[in-house]
Order: C-alpha cells, then structure tokens, then sequence
C-alpha cells in the first residue's frame, strides 16, 4: 500500500524493505556516499546517521524535486532548509518530539534512550558561520513586558549562505509540565563570504503563556530561559530573565511571535 499516506501506518520506524541491507552495503563498499532520503515520514538510518559522507532528508519534493536534489548534491544549491521533526537513532524510538517534557526525554525512567540521531531544527550546508557578541537586555521584565535578546553572526566560509538562528524558551517553574525547550522564533540570515549582521529577537511575555490548570491562558511570575541554537539539541547561547508582577491572563489578542530585526554591520 506504499510507506505514506492515509492507512499507511508504520509498525516500525526501521527502512522498509530491503533498502536498510543496501545502504549497509553501499558503505561497505567503502566509496563516499551521500544518502538521499524521499519518504513521508522520519526513518531510523541505521549505520548511515554516523558513516555516509551526507545525508538530504528530501521527504516528498515533488515534481520540481529531482532537480532540486541535483542542484543540492552538485554544490549549485547551498542549501538551508533546517529539519521540522527529529530523525530517530533507532527505530523503537517513537514517538519521539522536540517538545518533551523531562520524564520523556533520556532518563533512568526507561531503558529505551529516546535521544534523536538528527534533532528538531538541525541542517547544514555548504558556508560556515561564526556567532559572537550574544546579549540580553533584561534580567527582568513584568509579567505583560519584553525582553530583546541579540547576537551577531559572520559567514566564516567561502560561499554565500543562509544561517538558521532559532530562539528557544525554557521555563524551569511553570506550574504544570512544560516542554524543555519550545521554539518561540527564528531568523533566516543571509550573508555573502565575510559579512556579518546582528540579530535581534524583542520577546513578549506573552510567547511564556501556557494553559495553566484552572484551564486559562496565563503567563505566570518566575524565572525563564531564552537560549539561541542551531538545533533544538545545539544551543549556542543563553539568557535568563525573570517575569515580575501578578499571573497575567491573556486570550487570542495575545502576541504570538517575536520581534526579528537583522541589521548588516561592519566586520
């Protein structure tokens, strides 16, 4: 019935079929290989997460996709598309998100390590990028307030690309379980060979906000995190801030993202 779809449902995350026995010995012959993935869904890859010269995890690209993956596997494409869910290290791994909360990450609470070979938001390409200068504004704000992060990033490589800057929230004393880290903004920065650009993130309390257990919306007083990564798993940077002032409840009018600026400055 095919691998995607409506009535396709996966009792393992394994490759299908025999395609796991010819990766395996494609490696062993021992020539650099480059896996290129079209599937509707994340699969463990096996010896290839750790031993292919590359991986494009293409999912289904479509009618224009055949050259797509050209001009990424020949070096016209520098891409910078970042992963919207994790790859698995193996295939009882699932289900498996960005989003847990503590008990469902890697713990003594299991004997299955659930820790993804690829994670949420990870991507490379063919440019290399420096970050410096990370600075919070505010060590705290109210509770219906702000807070600006900013960090500045330089493309150390010798073609032009896109880095991926995510901004990610942690609450360590919310008053119901919260994800570790939730992706609250990000910035897509493009940058010749040398140049470089501060980006700045203003945060509104209002993105702490959670359902809170009388089943309101509230953004509550207390310690947050704001960390900047690369990945959910890579996180460069990080600024603590604490909301002052009374848990604030807020409805649909309440500010959904951050505020990104990016500004072109000198080296």
């Amino acid at each position: 019935r095919g691998t995607s779809g409506e009535g396709c449902d996966a009792e393992s995350l394994a490759l299908p079929g025999a395609q796991q026995a010819l990766v395996d010995a494609v490696l062993d012959s021992g020539t650099p290989a480059v896996l290129t993935m079209l599937a509707g869904r994340p699969y463990a890859l096996g010896r290839a997460a750790s031993e292919s010269a590359g991986i494009v995890q293409a999912f289904f690209a479509g009618e224009e996709g055949a050259g797509a993956i050209a001009g990424v596997l020949s070096g016209r494409v520098n891409p910078s598309g970042r992963l919207p869910v994790s790859i698995p290290a193996s295939p009882g791994a699932q289900p498996t998100t960005y989003l847990a909360p503590p008990l469902a990450r890697a713990s003594d609470v299991s004997n299955i390590d659930p820790t993804a070979a690829f994670p949420f938001g990870h991507g490379l390409g063919y440019a290399a990028f420096d970050w410096s200068s990370f600075a919070g504004d505010e060590a705290s704000i109210a509770t219906d307030g702000a807070t600006t992060v900013r960090l500045r990033v330089r493309n150390s490589g010798e073609r032009r690309g896109a880095e991926v800057v995510q901004l990610y929230l942690h609450d360590p004393v919310a008053s119901v379980v919260r994800p570790v880290q939730r992706l609250v903004g990000f910035a897509r920065v493009d940058l010749p060979p040398g140049a470089a650009a501060e980006v700045r993130f203003t945060v509104p309390a209002d993105l702490a906000s959670f359902t809170s257990r009388t089943g309101e919306r509230v953004v509550e007083p207390g310690e947050l995190v704001l960390s900047l990564g690369r990945s959910s798993s890579d996180l460069v940077h990080a600024h603590a801030v604490r909301l002052d002032g009374p848990t604030r409840v807020v409805d649909h009018r309440r500010a959904l993202h951050p505020t990104v600026a990016i500004e072109r400055v000198g080296v």
